[in-house]
């Protein structure tokens, strides 16, 4: 089996957010073959924030020293212009201000470096290898810490003449809602991202301080350290105000998507990111507020699919930038 793997052309895949770098060879099947991970350095200097990207890949490649990848694929979660390999900004990601990352990759290592928001590519693996492949449009949805959004028309991932469309996870649906860290209010990121559900939660808690909640147990009795993984875990377990918050999540969930549906009708919704699973199963609610919230009349014929990639789908898509490169400069 070993051998077999490094036969197949493999590309390094880099995955960067504003607590962690991910770093990993995938091969031209979009099967990860090897991952290491460092702190990423978000808040100080911006040859800081590079020396944590670099840590994460030199240290995979100590792993694997006789590797020669033939192309670097980086998704971040931000405003990118792919053309020029340049990070405009992130939330998340303070250090960088158009900052040529691609560029300073390709001085280290020597090898082509590609540049995508993080959800695009997420959408490009899921079109390249996934539940995609064989559509001309679909709308991704990366389920995570926030909500991240790719769009695939016509067999391509629509990015906008500066590189900034599909930031789907801004779009508010309140506009008295909570305050969303894009300055926004009401954004569906605010609401049903792993860090509105954690939010949602702990609101829940202090509002109903005598209800019997496993969230409390979880968190050792203290509502300020509960998480989304917790709210999950004991949703698991049957909490009852837990799955009242899952379900109020997929229900902003479904009236955001009656709006995507009126707009640029997909062919489908793929769900993923680490808590699609999670999500798809209120897939029901889901449908139940699109129904009512999408006036296009097709909206019920539209399926709502989980994403064949999970937690790994932002690696798998920074993988499919390369190989989608490299197979245009074939033809």
């Amino acid at each position: 089996m070993a051998t077999r793997k490094k036969q197949l052309p493999t590309v390094l895949a880099i995955d960067i957010g504003g607590t962690k770098v991910a770093a990993g060879f995938v091969d031209s099947r979009g099967r990860i073959l090897a991952e290491t991970r460092a702190p990423m350095t978000a808040r100080r200097s911006a040859q800081e924030g590079l020396r944590s990207v670099f840590q994460a890949v030199d240290s995979l490649r100590k792993q694997f020293p006789g590797a020669k990848p033939r192309c670097i694929g980086v998704g971040v979660a931000g405003w990118v212009d792919p053309a020029r390999g340049v990070l405009i900004g992130a939330t998340n990601i303070p250090c960088w201000k158009n900052f040529p990352l691609a560029e300073a990759l390709r001085k280290r290592y020597g090898i082509t470096a590609l540049l995508s928001n993080d959800a695009n590519a997420a959408a490009l693996a899921e079109a390249v290898w996934g539940v995609g492949k064989g559509h001309s449009s679909f709308f991704h949805v990366t389920l995570g810490t926030g909500v991240g959004t790719g769009i695939i028309l016509n067999g391509k991932v629509l990015t906008g003449w500066s590189g900034a469309a599909g930031e789907g996870g801004h779009v508010t649906i309140n506009f008295q809602g909570p305050l969303c860290d894009c300055g926004k209010r009401g954004c569906i990121e605010a609401y049903s991202s792993g860090t509105g559900i954690a939010r949602r939660a702990r609101e829940r808690l202090k509002e109903e301080p005598r209800r019997s909640s496993r969230m409390r147990e979880l968190a050792g009795g203290k509502t300020e350290q509960v998480t989304s993984k917790i709210v999950s875990e004991a949703a698991r377990k049957g909490d009852s105000l837990a799955q009242e918050i899952l379900e109020e999540a997929a229900d902003h969930l479904g009236i955001w998507m009656g709006t995507v549906v009126d707009m640029i009708e997909p062919e489908m919704f793929v769900i993923g990111g680490g808590m699609g699973h999670l999500m798809m199963k209120y897939r029901g609610r889901m449908r139940r507020q699109l129904k009512k919230w999408a006036i296009t009349p097709q909206r019920m014929r539209i399926p709502i699919v989980e994403a064949r990639f999970g937690a790994g789908s932002e690696l798998a898509g920074a993988a499919a930038l390369c190989f989608a490169s490299l197979e245009a400069r074939r033809r």
